[in-house]
């Protein structure tokens, strides 16, 4: 039985996971062993944070269209609710993009909701 060689299909498995282990720290970018598992927990933290990344955004939005919706003597809840009542259907990302933006549009935004919170 002839002998078994680390052949050609290892080694490009092998320098594929080395590539993705590309600027990683010591042994990290350099030994299989160790790249693999930190490229498998890489992988792991990418697919993690493709959905923690959304929460964060929407985090940022909702801090953003508070602070601007406190300047309008509004709290954020109070905003929002408003702005449903009033049927405006606009994104959080909208929002805060107007409140960074353009202060005028977003007071506007405000009185409506103001004015169908009255009602």
């Amino acid at each position: 039985m002839p002998r078994v060689k680390g052949g050609t299909v290892t080694r490009k498995r092998r320098k594929k996971v080395i590539k993705l282990a590309k600027g990683y720290y010591g042994a990290k970018h350099i030994l299989f062993k160790v790249a693999n598992q930190q490229v498998m927990k890489s992988l792991q933290y990418a697919f993690r944070d493709r959905r923690q990344k959304k929460r964060d955004f929407r985090k940022l939005w909702i801090t953003r269209i508070n602070a601007a919706a406190r300047m309008n003597g509004l709290s954020y809840s109070r905003l929002m609710h408003g702005l449903k009542l009033a049927e405006v259907d606009v994104n959080r990302k909208m929002l805060a993009e107007l409140a960074i933006s353009d202060a005028n549009a977003f007071a506007e935004f405000a009185n409506i909701a103001k004015k169908h919170l009255e009602q």
